[in-house]
């Protein structure tokens, strides 16, 4: 499991590529680890992320709109992110 500095070394890693850039889409490939539905995670969809906060060790994206979506490294500590249109493998 990522320990506090592995954390805020991604959120430091991370920032530059999403800060101000819109969410395009989601998709939560499992269900079970979804630990809320209100309000949707699409509802992020369209708007811009404004910054990143470590809380405790997981990752807050605040959005437009007061929309705070959670991220959690869980045991392995990896995040897939891709670029639009690229495939997932």
């Amino acid at each position: 499991m990522p320990q506090l500095p592995d954390i805020v070394a991604f959120i430091h890693a991370l920032e530059p590529g999403i800060i101000a850039q819109p969410i395009q889409q989601t998709q939560l490939t499992n269900p079970f680890l979804l630990r809320t539905a209100e309000p949707s995670i699409t509802e992020v969809e369209g708007h811009t992320v404004r910054e990143l906060r470590r809380i405790g060790k997981g990752i807050a994206i605040g959005v437009e709109g007061d929309l705070w979506p959670g991220l959690h490294l869980m045991i392995t500590g990896r995040v897939h992110w891709r670029q639009r249109g690229a495939r997932y493998s």
